[in-house]
């Protein structure tokens, strides 16, 4: 067979069951890719070998003996430093959870073993995951494959650079602020962030920031639509532990094929590359047979704005490094610092009552223009591949790395479904992506505009692959 390392998780997975190749060679094609690049990249943390191998005996072992091995039999996937699996300390990319293995694992990880999936390793990412780049003091700086001299994204950035490069054909991470589809931009991959509530979360086991717990989901990054869309189906759903979680509603097909184009959201400008990114995207969207209509969303200021203000006024009483038995990393302390000043976090109750109030306003409008034109089409990121580090360097680059993602942000912020997908390469050869933002639990429409932007322009693999 072709480099199985190019192919995407669900036809691999169709590979092994139907005996063109086994899961020991997936595996072994996987940690090869690992030996060659995650020492330069440095995506995956830990990489669980041995295991791996063992995990693809017993699934080549069913497979012979004509048991189901499910639907990703043999499939390689990372889990990003914050998801927990029981043999494998879940760090949040802190050096004060290095030993912090936990009991059992997250709903998700359980939900892709049951399917047949080998966890590969670990996904790199910033402490806590609350940067838009991947760096910490406990593992280092995770590099974007197709060139070091721009971010690989945050914070799934490990997880993303895993896919990207043939280390995993899947990778689970988790999506604060754009987590999953910034670096799924960066990386020249597909990534979901689903709507709020649709994958189950960490158990709950004591008192969680009120942001993090409406503006945090779990998520999927893949070498292509189909998979994210088929994993999704084997992921989502209630889990007692999750008190959020939800059965995916019925309905939503009968939708309009309608998308709204915002090119330059707030007209607070937009890279020349981001701009021709979604004007391919819509022109494939319209050869496809939607209708497209230039709109910009409503409110979308104040939604950036109060995610900004509410998510800062959550960290800085939750990550206090007077509280921190283990300071924060560096860049993590400049970061926290920085963002928390310039986004003038609130300093009485009813400043943040007031501003959790104003978030039914800003979804009520969002959910009226849904109505008329279920899916948006925008912009991942304003500035087109910002360099390592983009989010540091004092306020005004605090405040400038916040404005380039109002759109993504507001996802976050109203809990709402985007697929980032690639829209081919730029003049110098680097990837290019839009987002497809859905209604509330409108993720199989946003991944429908997804697979025929995908579909027109193709999928993208990196140079030094």
């Amino acid at each position: 067979m072709d480099d199985l390392t190019h192919l995407g998780a669900f036809a691999l997975a169709d590979a092994i069951r139907e005996r063109r190749t086994t899961a020991a060679e997936a595996v072994d094609a996987h940690l090869a890719r690992v030996g060659e690049v995650n020492s330069r990249l440095r995506a995956l943390t830990v990489v669980f070998a041995d295991r791996a191998r063992r995990e693809a005996e017993a699934v080549d072992a069913a497979i012979a003996a004509g048991r189901d091995a499910g639907p990703l039999a043999g499939v390689p996937f990372s889990v990003k430093e914050s998801i927990d699996l029981t043999w494998s300390a879940t760090t949040q990319g802190w050096r004060g959870l290095a030993d912090a293995v936990p009991e059992k694992d997250a709903t998700i990880v359980r939900r892709a073993r049951a399917a047949g999936a080998i966890p590969i390793g670990r996904g790199n990412m910033p402490d806590f995951g609350m940067r838009w780049d991947t760096d910490n003091d406990l593992f280092g700086r995770t590099v974007n494959p197709w060139h070091a001299a721009v971010s690989a994204g945050g914070s799934s950035g490990g997880d993303a650079v895993a896919v990207a490069t043939g280390m995993a054909a899947l990778g689970l991470g988790n999506d604060f602020g754009g987590s999953i589809r910034i670096p799924a931009n960066a990386n020249g991959i597909a990534g979901l962030r689903p709507s709020f509530g649709r994958l189950p979360r960490s158990a709950v086991t004591g008192p969680v920031a009120l942001t993090l717990q409406q503006f945090s989901v779990n998520g999927v990054v893949g070498r292509t639509v189909d998979d994210l869309e088929r994993a999704l189906a084997l992921l989502e759903g209630a889990d007692a532990a999750d008190g959020v979680s939800v059965d995916p509603p019925l309905g939503g097909a009968d939708l309009p094929r309608r998308i709204a184009v915002t090119r330059d959201p707030l007209g607070w400008g937009v890279a020349p590359a981001v701009a021709a990114a979604v004007d391919r995207a819509a022109a494939s969207l319209s050869a496809a047979g939607w209708e497209v209509v230039e709109v910009d969303p409503p409110l979308l200021e104040e939604a950036a704005v109060l995610w900004r203000r509410l998510a800062c006024t959550d960290m800085a009483f939750t990550l206090d490094p007077a509280d921190l038995p283990v300071p924060l990393g560096r860049s993590a302390t400049a970061f926290l610092r920085d963002s928390t000043a310039a986004a003038r976090p609130y300093e009485t109750a009813r400043e943040y009552a007031d501003a959790w109030a104003r978030r039914a306003v800003v979804a009520a409008a969002w959910r009226e223009l849904q109505h008329e034109l279920p899916v948006i089409l925008g912009p991942v990121v304003a500035r087109h591949l910002p360099p390592p580090d983009f989010d540091l360097g004092g306020q005004d680059a605090a405040t400038r790395a916040w404005r380039d993602l109002a759109l993504t942000v507001a996802v976050n912020f109203l809990g709402l479904p985007s697929v980032a997908v690639p829209t081919g390469l730029d003049e110098g050869g680097l990837p290019t992506g839009v987002q497809l933002i859905g209604p509330m639990h409108g993720d199989r429409l946003a991944l429908a505009a997804a697979r025929d932007v995908e579909a027109a322009l193709g999928t993208l693999t990196p140079p030094s692959r």
